[in-house]
């Protein structure tokens, strides 16, 4: 028998991808997804791409989590928690939020507001010793978005002494579904369209999980709205310390089914990426300042959200991770 999983926040783009997902896995049996708003509404009406899933979307409440195995929470920022502490110890969970992720209170303060709930296990098995971690947990905190980007352009040359952890430089761009569902007028097609602009310059919320991931002690970063749906293209720089980038990285992801250091010369494109759980990675030291740039790609609603979700989650039941994922883009 297969692991009984159910959706919290399923009216989303994060949510919705995790249903396409999770209708895909060989293990996994969807057998509730729920919404605010579009409470009461089929699957299809609210995504019309899972036309065929004949599920309605409940409340989001604790009983309609009851019988699940596995809860995937794909909610706002700061609404996990209370949902988190009604469901039963039992219950494996994985938050697609921000509510969990970092160790520091007085950082989730600053940033985000209101009171810290609490320290998850970090939801990046890449990451040394996090693949075993995330296996022995019932409880994990997705990472963000940005952060998957960056974390995994950035924390292998940190940890090889490769470059300076204090004098780290982010210019990265997303695509609009990384800014939810909800209705806003800076996302709006004329206003998107053919621009790109940059937004919480100097205080994005990743930055401190960032940080945290990868020992930086020092980060810059600068997020741009790019007009494309889907998808993250980072590049990251730092003053370079001594072993060569591309062969630290490499070497820290030969055996990591997901990260891909592309042939030398060849970089990485968002569109490569759109649809699957892959990030892609290029490094090379600029001849001028002699600075480490790194580039990386991945799907924000993929590796960057709901593939990792998933992948996170396969680890937790005791699944190959790879299980229902792919590494492969879809183009055009």
């Amino acid at each position: 028998m297969g692991c009984s999983v159910a959706v919290a926040g399923a009216s989303g783009y994060a949510g919705g991808e995790l249903l396409r997902l999770i209708s895909g896995h060989p293990e996994f049996e969807l057998t509730a997804a729920t919404a605010h708003s579009q409470a009461g509404q089929p699957v299809a009406a609210v995504h019309p791409q899972l036309t065929g899933l004949d599920l309605v979307l409940g409340r989001t409440e604790p009983a309609s989590f009851d019988g699940a195995d596995l809860v995937f929470l794909a909610l706002p920022h700061g609404q996990s928690a209370a949902l988190a502490a009604q469901l039963p110890a039992g219950v494996k969970v994985v938050d697609l939020g921000a509510d969990f992720r970092l160790r520091d209170a007085s950082l989730w303060t600053r940033y985000y507001g209101g009171e810290h709930a609490g320290t998850w296990t970090y939801g990046l098995p890449e990451l040394p010793g996090q693949r075993a971690a995330i296996a022995a947990s019932d409880r994990v905190a997705n990472t963000g978005c940005y952060a998957a980007t960056i974390t995994l352009a950035l924390a292998p040359l940190i940890a090889a002494g490769a470059v300076d952890p204090a004098d780290v430089v982010v210019v990265a761009a997303s695509g609009t579904s990384g800014a939810g569902r909800s209705a806003k007028v800076s996302l709006l097609a004329s206003e998107v369209m053919g621009s790109l602009s940059p937004y919480k310059v100097g205080a994005h919320q990743h930055v401190p999980e960032i940080k945290q991931a990868t020992g930086a002690t020092s980060l810059s970063m600068t997020p741009v709205l790019a007009p494309m749906p889907r998808g993250i293209l980072a590049t990251v720089t730092a003053r370079a310390l001594g072993p060569d980038p591309r062969e630290v990285l490499s070497a820290a992801y030969a055996d990591e089914p997901f990260v891909h250091v592309l042939p030398e010369g060849v970089w990485p494109h968002t569109a490569a990426t759109a649809g699957s759980n892959s990030c892609h990675l290029q490094a090379t030291v600029d001849i001028d300042s002699g600075r480490v740039i790194v580039v990386s790609a991945l799907d924000n609603l993929g590796k960057g959200a709901a593939g990792q979700a998933v992948q996170v989650a396969n680890l937790m039941v005791g699944l190959p991770e790879t299980t229902g994922l792919s590494v492969f883009g879809v183009a055009p």
